[in-house]
């Protein structure tokens, strides 16, 4: 049943970065502008970040099993959609029926792992859920340039077909139906998710716009006050609903509140890294599509094994700890990155500062997701599940507008060059600002014991 659920949650992982590296390719064939290539990560992950949150109000309330059938179906379907497109318009709304079916899935299938183990059993099920978190944004990449170069872009979106039609059948035969009250119907709060769905777009549209209007343009100033009216009316809507989509006793659980927002700037961080990352490697260094992928595979192993290293460490050290640890480490190498000029070797420039980033992530998202779900009830695993990939979703799509935004401009070699050391400074200050939600992390981890026995044994 775990391998069902991470193979799921892998193919929802692996699509946040898949298309970095296909991108020049997609441009050509679909003749794409400047603008879309953002879009291309942002309608997946706000999409997804968006609908986590009402996701997983409805894994609570509802038979988990028929919540992560329904997004699992959404998600092949737009993958399959995403295959056969013939226009920008046409893609950028399948990834986002993509990412909206990945707000379903991921609720659910935590919450699958939250009710079928307990115990050492649990801790071990999140570690090995937040090494595939960690792991999955980089190996996307890899995948993305090896799928491209045998095959073609279109490849990207059509392996997950597959993939889904194997998982369905899978979970039909491991997952068993557990029926719920039909009052859960009346305890969704759709309203609240339309308005944050709608001011997380805009918003991103606003940093998105500063890039060709400027920061002060009416243009960009009249999207970012729309956004700002949208996300209030969130807040208010949140106050004032009879069962709102996020409880309010929820905000009271100090670990996951935290770790949330630590997830948030940590993906942001990553996916607006390797973002940047993939331009450079290509436009700069001049390197394929395949070779790019191969390139990003030092940080995916040094992610992987940081993160196997950090399961291990986790019961002696604690989380707070490791994530305050993976910070200095990941800001140490987006300052190696930021230093790359216009005549770099990938040896000598690049890959210490991928070795280094992937050394201070790993055991961050290891952590994060323990620490985040640590004081939650099985009964409220889905919405905390939600809460916390919200974060991973929406940090993801806020990075990548918002270090687009300080580079400028990426469409020359020499933009690319200065704008990427702009963007990589920005990127270490982040992750020095985030070590002050991570010290509101609680000092000791509840489920510390039964996590040493896990690993222990």
């Amino acid at each position: 049943m775990l391998a069902l659920m991470l193979a799921a949650q892998i193919m929802v992982v692996l699509d946040v970065s898949v298309v970095n590296v296909a991108l020049p390719s997609i441009a050509n064939d679909l003749h794409l502008s400047s603008s879309s290539y953002q879009w291309m990560v942002s309608a997946y992950v706000l999409l997804s970040g968006g609908f986590l949150l009402l996701g997983g109000r409805v894994a609570d309330l509802f038979d988990r099993r028929r919540v992560f059938l329904t997004g699992l179906t959404l998600f092949t379907l737009g993958s399959l959609t995403a295959g056969f497109a013939d226009s920008a318009t046409t893609l950028i709304a399948a990834r986002g029926a993509q990412g909206a079916g990945a707000a379903l899935l991921t609720p659910a299938a935590m919450s699958i792992v939250m009710a079928t183990y307990s115990g050492r059993q649990r801790a071990t099920a999140l570690a090995l859920w937040g090494t595939v978190a960690s792991m999955g944004i980089a190996a996307g990449v890899l995948f993305g340039g090896i799928l491209t170069t045998v095959f073609d872009w279109r490849a990207v979106f059509f392996i997950n077909v597959p993939i889904g039609v194997a998982v369905a059948v899978g979970v039909l035969a491991r997952v068993r139906f557990a029926p719920t009250p039909t009052a859960g119907r009346r305890q969704l709060d759709l309203s609240g998710a339309a308005l944050l769905v709608t001011g997380l777009l805009t918003l991103v549209y606003a940093v998105e716009s500063t890039t060709s209007h400027g920061w002060t343009a009416p243009h960009t100033l009249v999207a970012a006050g729309l956004a700002a009216i949208l996300l209030a009316g969130f807040v208010v809507n949140e106050r004032k609903v009879e069962s709102p989509i996020v409880p309010p006793a929820t905000w009271h659980i100090r670990s996951l509140v935290s770790a949330s927002t630590v997830m948030a700037g940590v993906t942001g961080a990553v996916v607006g890294a390797i973002f940047l990352s993939s331009l450079y490697l290509q436009q700069v260094l001049g390197s394929s599509a395949l070779v790019t992928g191969l390139q990003f595979l030092p940080l995916a192993g040094f992610i992987t094994v940081s993160a196997a290293v950090a399961s291990k460490a986790l019961p002696h050290v604690g989380a707070k700890k490791l994530i305050g640890v993976g910070l200095l480490i990941a800001t140490a190498g987006a300052l190696v990155l930021s230093f790359v000029d216009s005549d770099p070797s990938y040896l000598g420039d690049v890959l210490p500062g991928f070795a280094l980033l992937g050394l201070g992530v790993g055991p961050m998202f290891v952590a994060i997701s323990v620490a985040a779900m640590s004081d939650v009830a099985p009964e409220q695993s889905g919405l905390a599940s939600g809460l916390m990939m919200t974060g991973h979703e929406i940090g993801a799509a806020l990075g990548v507008a918002s270090l687009t935004a300080v580079a400028g401009n990426l469409t020359t070699r020499a933009g690319i060059t200065s704008g990427s050391q702009d963007a990589f400074l920005a990127v270490a200050i982040g992750l020095v600002v985030l070590l002050i939600p991570t010290f509101m992390l609680p000092a000791h981890d509840p489920e510390r014991a039964p996590i040493s026995q896990g690993h222990g044994h």
